[in-house]
């Protein structure tokens, strides 16, 4: 054998490559992402469903109850104050609240009032032609958005199954997981496809049509998912902003950091203002109603002349203030561009007391006005409401894929249907006190999502720590 025919020498050992902290944390994201998937799945589905068909009710309401909303055009025009006393003759026993002047020559005037044996911001409200006076019917109406009948009961459903303030848990408890399981799905997938260096990035936009059945179904469930992620986390964060705890949370960060929307000083000179009574997010209208009190019906007129002298135009509201308060213009016009500047007006002099326009509004407010509105399916009318179905339908078949991908590897069919177990015992000790740390803040920001998570750590630990003391088989 020659000096080139000599065998080379043999390389040495490649040093062991040390995990990094997503290979750590891997396990135990797709273990989160599994029993999330398949214990909250429940709540999400019906969120979605619900909230798809929440997005048939603005093209919906206006054939439902166009006796009520609409009337033939006309150059006639009775007085404002009339139409007032017309609507609230037609609501005995009720306390003026608002009143809302047609937008349009087709559109009623809306005479809303506190009806005490209604529950909380619910109303009952009178229509009345504003060209001949006449009642056009009367409604029981819902939140400062006036939704009419059909509209409230499904956003009721929507909101809390109709179970009262019980039912807005399973909402939260859905808008609470639904950002942590789209981050987490997200990051599986990719992570996935990254290790599978022999398919194109394509795979990751991509459903599969090729391969085996449980291969192309967990394709179209990561890629819709994939696709839909940015419009989820928005309606996970703005669904948020409704909820109990979480809400409570978001409206005391707003207060401390002035991030509240302006509204009017009422205060008359010599008088104390008188506080509203329903906050921002109340009924999901987002138009503050404040405290009710008598006004004459010639004050809404003075008010009205007021508005049109100070250039507020289109859909308006005008709500009349306690005693010795302003009384409040406010347009609401939701859809883009937005028309949401608001005054107070002097109801004996018709002064314009102050102005508050929402080009002034603070940025966190304005993200808050579009987010809501947004959610709503108002802001940008139908192309809204169409993008809405479609995230309300992805993420409905997302959790029916989810949960036929799981039926398929059950129990006695392949092995491995469950993600693999003892995670938190794998953790370095470093790595374990921050995903503690990290539940508990998150625990504080948003309590449902935190209260079930540290249920789930703590039995994730708690039997961890009992197969660490079975006896291994030999």
């Amino acid at each position: 054998m020659t000096v080139d025919e000599q065998p080379a020498p043999p390389r040495p050992a490649a040093a062991p490559t040390r995990a990094g902290p997503w290979s750590l944390l891997r396990p135990l994201v797709l273990r989160i992402h599994f029993w999330a998937g398949v214990l909250v799945g429940p709540f999400l589905l019906v969120a979605a469903l619900t909230g798809l068909v929440y997005t048939l009710m603005p093209a919906l309401e206006p054939v439902v109850y166009r006796d009520e909303l609409t009337v033939p055009p006309s150059d006639a025009q009775v007085p404002l104050a009339d139409q007032v006393r017309v609507g609230m003759d037609a609501l005995p026993g009720t306390e003026l609240r608002a009143v809302r002047p047609g937008a349009t020559p087709t559109d009623t005037t809306q005479v809303i009032a506190d009806d005490p044996g209604l529950p909380e911001s619910f109303y009952r409200t009178a229509f009345v032609d504003p060209h001949t006076g006449d009642l056009r019917g009367v409604l029981e109406t819902y939140g400062s958005g006036q939704a009419m009948p059909l509209r409230a009961w499904v956003d009721q459903l929507h909101r809390n199954l109709h179970l009262g303030d019980a039912g807005r848990l399973y909402t939260e408890l859905a808008a609470s997981w639904l950002w942590v399981l789209v981050l987490a799905g997200l990051t599986l997938w990719i992570g996935l496809v990254r290790r599978r260096r022999r398919e194109r990035a394509s795979a990751l936009l991509v459903p599969r049509t090729t391969g085996g059945r449980r291969a192309r179904l967990l394709s179209w469930h990561a890629v819709v998912g994939l696709w839909a992620a940015g419009g989820l986390l928005f309606l996970s964060a703005t669904g948020l902003t409704w909820s109990t705890y979480a809400g409570e949370n978001i409206s005391t960060l707003r207060a401390q950091l002035s991030w509240e929307t302006p509204e009017p000083e009422i205060a008359l000179p010599g008088t104390v203002a008188v506080a509203p009574e329903a906050g921002e997010h109340a009924g999901h209208g987002g138009m503050t109603m404040t405290t009710p009190t008598t006004a004459t019906p010639a004050s809404f007129d003075v008010a009205a002349r007021a508005a049109a002298d100070a250039g507020l135009d289109g859909p308006l509201d005008i709500t009349p203030g306690g005693e010795g308060a302003a009384t409040t213009v406010s347009q609401i016009d939701r859809t883009w561009p937005q028309r949401l500047d608001a005054i107070a007006v002097d109801p004996d002099t018709g002064q314009v007391t102050d102005v508050v326009r929402a080009e002034d509004w603070p940025l966190a407010a304005k993200l808050a006005r579009w987010g809501i509105d947004a959610h709503m399916g108002l802001l940008f009318g139908l192309a809204n409401q169409v993008v809405l179905a479609a995230l309300a339908t992805g993420l409905a078949c997302m959790i029916v894929w989810g949960y036929v991908l799981w039926w398929r590897r059950g129990p006695g069919r392949r092995p491995g249907h469950v993600p693999a177990d003892g995670v938190l015992r794998s953790l370095p000790r470093g790595l374990y006190a921050g995903v503690v740390v990290v539940t508990i803040a998150v625990g504080v920001a948003v309590p449902l999502l935190g209260a079930s998570l540290l249920a789930f750590l703590l039995i994730e630990t708690l039997l961890d720590r009992r197969r660490t003391g079975e006896p291994q088989n030999a």
